[in-house]
């Protein structure tokens, strides 16, 4: 027995271990506690399919779950509790397009403030306004940022940006999914999972940074890294890097596709 009357057995000649036995369970349950939960899912969807039904309603005289792209974290799979809103890509029929693009003016914000018009038959309370090139559905619980689309003649959607007198941008959202399905799958889930981490970051010390930026960023740092595709026991050194790789490239930019 030693002076404190412990055993010499029971005493650890290094604290190394007790140092990183926590680190797994620790990042472990920070991605469980930003998870949707499934209540969530649930009022999302459900506001989501209403508001698609209503819109082909309109343009198709057909109430139907069809003709629409989920984009964004949600399309991506990256949302974190509680999310804010879901981006929903509206496709509509091709003659809508020919039509206003015959007006004279901002056309584009003319076919916006059509299109903003339509979900307030079937949600007579709820806020709903146009803003920038989205129609914002303010439903108490989550709001619904529905994009006016076409579908473009090689590839993604053609969009409406009302800025500067308004014009026609051409997007990929699909082909955003697609790149993040590739490089989540070569780094064993880890770009999703440091996504969901960094997001919360930007939200609880409210950094003026892009989702997609982060997106990107992190892309780009972990398969630069020994350990960027290791278990949640090298989490704390790959936040740590990550972080390295995002302060290094402070007023730099890249493509999206």
């Amino acid at each position: 027995m030693n002076a404190l009357g412990f055993a010499p057995s029971l005493i650890s000649n290094s604290a190394e271990p007790l140092r990183w036995q926590y680190v797994t369970r620790r990042f472990k349950e920070l991605q469980t506690n930003l998870a949707l939960q499934a209540g969530t899912i649930e009022d999302a969807n459900t506001k989501a399919r209403g508001v698609i039904k209503s819109l082909n309603r309109y343009f198709r005289d057909e109430s139907i779950l069809d003709h629409y792209v989920v984009a964004g974290s949600w399309g991506k799979n990256t949302a974190i509790n509680p999310p804010t809103d879901i981006d929903l890509c509206f496709i509509l029929p091709v003659d809508v397009y020919h039509r206003f693009n015959e007006y004279s003016g901002n056309k584009q914000s003319q076919l916006l403030n059509h299109v903003k018009d339509v979900p307030g038959t079937t949600y007579s309370q709820t806020a709903i306004r146009q803003d920038g090139q989205v129609v914002i559905v303010g439903f108490n619980s989550i709001t619904l940022e529905v994009v006016p689309s076409f579908l473009a003649a090689d590839r993604g959607l053609i969009i409406c940006d009302t800025n500067n007198g308004g014009r026609w941008k051409q997007v990929d959202p699909l082909a955003e999914i697609n790149l993040l399905d590739q490089s989540d799958s070569k780094l064993r889930g880890n770009h999703r999972k440091l996504v969901r981490i960094f997001k919360q970051w930007k939200r609880h010390c409210n950094v003026s940074i892009k989702s997609f930026h982060l997106e990107q960023l992190i892309g780009e740092a972990l398969p630069s890294l020994s350990w960027g595709s290791h278990d949640e026991f090298w989490f704390d050194w790959i936040v740590r890097d990550v972080f390295a790789h995002i302060v290094a490239r402070a007023c730099g930019g890249f493509l999206m596709p």
